[in-house]
C-alpha cells in the first residue's frame, strides 16, 4: 500500500483494490480507466521464434546417467 501513497504504483493487488473500493464505497469500474493507447503493439514473430502448431520439432535425447538426487 505504501506504493499507492508515494506516487504511481507499478501494481495493485486485487485484495488491496477490494479494500480501496470498500473504503471509498465505489466499484472497480469507477477506479480503473482503460488506456489502450499505452499498451505496446505486439510484434510479429519471426520464423525462428514461432513454430507452427502440429509441426514436429527436433528433440535432443537426454543422457541417462541414473536417478536424480533428492531435493535438499
Amino acid at each position: 500500500m505504501s506504493g499507492l501513497w508515494s506516487g504511481r504504483p507499478n501494481t495493485v493487488k486485487l485484495d488491496e483494490l477490494d479494500v480501496i473500493c470498500a473504503v471509498l464505497g465505489c466499484g472497480v469500474e469507477e477506479l480503473l480507466l482503460p488506456e489502450p493507447e499505452r499498451v505496446p503493439e505486439p510484434t510479429p514473430a519471426t520464423d525462428s521464434q514461432a513454430a507452427a502448431v502440429g509441426q514436429p520439432r527436433a528433440i535432443a535425447p537426454r543422457p541417462r546417467t541414473g536417478r536424480s538426487l533428492p531435493p535438499r
